[in-house]
């Protein structure tokens, strides 16, 4: 039997819930599954699963030709194991990346995310829904300022979202790298994606012009910053 291709596709930021009139990154996404209709899962997770939020979801979704549906941990969760291996594409949610990742420890979702995964679902998310899949994230769970969080590791290195869209982001993650409280890896922007095949980058995209990812990384404690190769889908 032949393996399966792992798709993980982190956005630093924008997408539906930002703007429901640019869907180039979802579009995207879907495409990756390669079903006509595919299935589509939301864990929106990190910020407590708001109505809002979920609404957001569905229109855009729905608009796009899918089955979406969303999974709750704070109402009535279904059986995990099946549902999340069902689907064609599962995608988080931004908020709260420390308090998301303990509700699915606690429920045993990394390890069903990482069947899925390999499996050959596409998993992807924003912000939180960007970071959790690598080894670190720079996360702004905490109130008083960014810090790094040990997070899922199905990928290696670190992933920092919003990397043009909140002014602290660049110079506390370039003092987290030369300080080796973070490792090395990506800086993404708002409305960019970087879509990993395996282990490896197969793609940068992005749905905003001029927007962009970078490689990120310290030597003898100075930070080197790196544009990676970008394919704007508007």
């Amino acid at each position: 039997m032949s393996q399966k291709t792992r798709h993980i596709i982190a956005i630093g930021g924008g997408g539906f819930y930002s703007d429901p009139e640019n869907l180039a990154l979802e579009k995207y996404i879907i495409q990756q599954c390669g079903a006509a209709q595919p299935r589509v899962a939301f864990v929106p997770t990190a910020s407590a699963e708001p109505d809002n939020y979920l609404v957001s979801f569905y229109t855009a979704f729905l608009k796009l030709g899918c089955k979406p549906s969303h999974l709750s941990f704070f109402k009535r969760t279904p059986d995990l194991k099946s549902y999340l291996l069902n689907q064609e594409v599962i995608y988080v949610g931004g908020g709260n990346t420390k308090s998301m990742l303990a509700v699915w420890r606690d429920w045993g979702v990394p390890e069903l995310l990482r069947e899925a995964w390999e499996s050959g679902v596409v998993l992807a998310g924003v912000s939180a829904g960007a970071i959790c899949w690598f080894e670190q994230g720079l996360t702004d769970s905490w109130a008083d300022r960014l810090r790094p969080l040990d997070c899922l590791g199905f990928l290696s290195g670190s992933c920092c979202p919003h990397y043009d869209a909140e002014a602290e982001r660049r110079p506390s993650l370039h003092r987290l790298l030369a300080s080796r409280e973070m490792v090395a890896g990506i800086a993404i922007e708002d409305w960019t994606g970087v879509h990993f095949k395996g282990a490896e980058i197969h793609r940068v995209i992005s749905a905003k012009t001029g927007s962009r990812a970078y490689s990120v990384s310290a030597v003898n404690g100075s930070v080197r910053e790196a544009a990676l190769p970008v394919d704007y889908l508007v």
